[in-house]
């Protein structure tokens, strides 16, 4: 899928299938588009989808695409994804499925 293997697509794809909306998205600094749509369909599914900012980005491209699609809930910086990941877990309760 969109030439790149393994596809962060068919891994979110299969999360929104699987998960829905016990799952939280992330997509981190990266080139091209791969994850853009996949996680649009975590967000349809009900996931909670994050996006690295473009100022702690390397390559912005990978957020920007899913930004530009409304894949994304919330656009973070890096050094406050772990504690957003967090947040968002904890605010499952008894929702979330740990694997």
């Amino acid at each position: 899928m969109n030439r790149h293997r393994p596809s962060v697509d068919v891994l979110f794809r299969s999360v929104a299938n699987n998960a829905g909306k016990n799952a939280v998205g992330v997509i981190l600094t990266g080139m091209g588009k791969d994850g853009a749509a996949g996680m649009l369909e975590m967000k349809h599914a009900g996931a909670h989808n994050l996006a690295q900012d473009e100022a702690t980005c390397i390559v912005f491209g990978m957020p920007k695409e899913a930004i530009a699609l409304g894949a994304v809930d919330e656009v973070v910086p890096l050094q406050e994804m772990a504690a957003g990941v967090l947040a968002c877990a904890g605010s499952m309760g008894a929702r979330i499925v740990r694997v």
